[in-house]
């Protein structure tokens, strides 16, 4: 990251930009790692929070880093305190559709299948396959974010991959 970004994130200008730079993807993050239901755009916001009350202290160089912990311990926090089993939260379909009721039935079975095959990955997998695949990161841009060499996010990456494809027939398909 260019050091001029960083030069005082006290300034409002900076800090705006650090905002449009890291919260996406440190949200995403965090939804893959807990899921939606204890709000991980409410912790990133937080962190930013945390970040702007404490910016004249935080070095330049560690803000990503900061945001990063902070946002982490925050959801770890919650998930003490909800002590509770994370689920995807049901979202009600629209009532009309143009596609075929077998179609919607198997459309429905199959995303039920990649969730549990998804939930079947370990953590370490999961989340680079989702940076990489649903996000768009490079896998030099996976490696970054996760604190990893290109190489290990390489082999998350396909390794999960390769474990959906052997779970779901589908994606073998060309």
């Amino acid at each position: 990251m260019p050091r001029s970004l960083h030069k005082d994130i006290c300034d409002k200008i900076r800090f705006s930009k650090l905002y449009k730079k890291y919260a996406q993807s440190l949200s995403n993050i965090l939804l893959y790692k807990y899921g939606e239901l204890l709000n991980p755009s409410d912790k990133v916001q937080e962190a930013f929070i945390k970040l702007w009350e404490n910016c004249a202290k935080i070095k330049p160089e560690a803000v990503k880093s900061y945001l990063y912990t902070t946002a982490k311990n925050m959801m770890l926090n919650e998930v003490k305190h909800q002590k509770v089993v994370l689920k995807y939260q049901l979202v009600k379909p629209k009532d009309y559709t143009n596609e075929s009721p077998e179609f919607v039935l198997r459309k429905k079975e199959f995303l039920k299948r990649y969730e549990r095959a998804l939930s079947g990955l370990n953590e370490e997998e999961r989340v680079a396959f989702l940076l990489n695949k649903v996000d768009g990161k490079t896998h030099k841009e996976v490696a970054e974010i996760l604190g990893i060499t290109k190489k290990v996010a390489e082999h998350r990456i396909y390794g999960a991959l390769n474990k959906l494809k052997a779970k779901l027939e589908e994606l073998n398909r060309k």
